[in-house]
């Protein structure tokens, strides 16, 4: 089987030197060049043609934001960015995937050769990821700094008429991994001001979900955090859980409250969505509506179908709208979802769905 071919571009000569050695170990990839800013890089990659790049942020003569948005404009193709854990750090990191970069790793700011070590195997599966993602080209206007959708503070226009009482007692489950944090954002600016509560897992590590959400709290009409332990979960409000804990919900008398914790990774990840689920299945029933969005592998797949054996509606994004289809493919092939559609259909199907059954009698404990 053909190796997967990577080009690797950073301005520290150690980091190109470890990323190269952590790359060539793998017996199913190699790197094939490694450039030290990106006008180098565009010249290796036009004669090398490479599978899949890794990119650096801060680089002289041209910063890596702006040659990534030339690159999924004019030649898109897989790449992983190599970011730097600061808030600053995880600020680009954000506009990076909103440009089309199908994941990233946080290098640590201090210990850069042993940190980077620590995650090889890390790095590697984003590789492999990337190597399989889905990658669309990006539209001239989406690629400019100042696009609408990146304009902190600019909040979208109601989509849809508001709910009422409606969604005073469900919740939405939100979970996802590789290329989710833009359909989670896609989903999200659908959703009316008094939408239900939304609880979301996305696969990412300490240091950038808190940005992640106060980026999109900036973006949407209902109010986005990160979540904290003990919290009631309200209409109106999405909960994301906190890079490197789980998230799961718990009833207290009439309330549903957040619970964050700490405790081993579940299928490999923390925070996991299959903690979340589960909670939702055992917690929340058919007061549950659960979502599984783009991502890889199979986290949660085995709870969805627990949500939906509990009586909760459960949707998955589609293959052709995924980055990468194997976490809704996994709760399909699980019998989890009742509907499977484009990531544009899910907001409108969620609201559809809580108006459908407003009549019915909504479950209580």
């Amino acid at each position: 089987m053909a190796k997967t071919r990577v080009v690797v571009v950073d301005d520290s000569a150690l980091v190109r030197g470890l990323l190269a050695e952590i790359i060539n170990r793998q017996h199913d990839m190699a790197c094939v060049s490694a450039a030290s800013d990106p006008l180098v890089a565009r010249e290796m990659i036009r004669n090398l043609n490479p599978d899949v790049i890794t990119l650096d942020v801060e680089m002289p003569r041209m910063d890596g934001i702006d040659f990534l948005g030339k690159l999924m404009r004019l030649r898109p193709m897989p790449v992983v960015m190599v970011s730097t854990l600061t808030e600053r750090g995880a600020e680009v990191t954000l506009r990076a995937l909103e440009l089309g970069a199908i994941d990233f790793v946080a290098k640590p700011k201090v210990g850069v050769a042993d940190g980077l070590r620590q995650l090889a195997e890390d790095i590697t599966d984003k590789v492999r990821t990337a190597a399989r993602a889905q990658v669309r080209r990006l539209s001239p206007a989406a690629a400019g700094s100042a696009s609408a959708a990146s304009v902190p503070g600019a909040r979208a226009a109601a989509p849809a008429p508001a709910l009422g009482r409606l969604s005073t007692e469900k919740i939405v489950f939100i979970g996802a991994s590789t290329g989710g944090t833009e359909a989670t954002k896609e989903v999200l600016l659908n959703l009316p001001p008094d939408a239900p509560g939304v609880v979301i897992t996305q696969h990412m590590p300490p240091g950038f979900t808190k940005s992640y959400a106060a980026r999109l709290d900036g973006l949407c009409r209902i109010r986005v955090k990160e979540a904290a332990d003990g919290e009631r979960i309200l209409p109106g409000h999405a909960y994301i859980a906190p890079g490197g804990l789980h998230l799961s919900v718990e009833r207290s008398g009439a309330n549903y409250l957040a619970r964050v914790r700490d405790g081993e990774p579940v299928n490999r990840h923390k925070p996991s969505v299959e903690v979340l689920f589960e909670s939702a299945a055992r917690v929340v029933g058919p007061n549950a509506l659960g979502v599984m969005l783009t991502g890889m592998g199979g986290d949660g797949a085995r709870a969805m179908k627990a949500m939906r054996d509990a009586g909760s509606w459960n949707v998955c994004q589609d293959e052709a709208s995924c980055v990468v289809f194997g976490m809704p493919r996994e709760a399909i092939a699980h019998g989890a979802a009742h509907e499977v559609l484009p990531l544009q259909r899910i907001a409108p199907a969620l609201l559809e769905r809580l108006r459908s059954t407003s009549g019915a009698a909504i479950h209580r404990v």
